[in-house]
């Protein structure tokens, strides 16, 4: 690889930790055999600096080190507030 790290968007589902955040990425694609679109989640540990992400927030996610056991992703920015 060319020293590109993978970003990706998700909705915060938990911020009980402190300077963590769980963010679901949803993934759309259709069935190789039955053709119809599938929705297909998964939960990252990312870590929060600044303790600014909230429940229902839509953020970009980045690769990054390792900051613990699960963490290895980062908050980059946050695009969109919740309601």
């Amino acid at each position: 690889m060319n020293g590109q790290r993978k970003r990706l968007i998700g909705i915060v589902t938990s911020d009980k930790m402190e300077k963590t955040v769980v963010v679901s990425v949803e993934r759309r694609y259709r069935h190789p055999l039955y053709e119809k679109v599938v929705r297909d989640a998964k939960k990252y540990m990312v870590h929060d600096e600044t303790n600014e992400c909230h429940v229902g927030d839509r953020v970009a996610i980045v690769e990054s080190r390792p900051y613990s056991r699960h963490k290895r992703w980062r908050v980059e920015e946050v695009l969109e507030r919740a309601a």
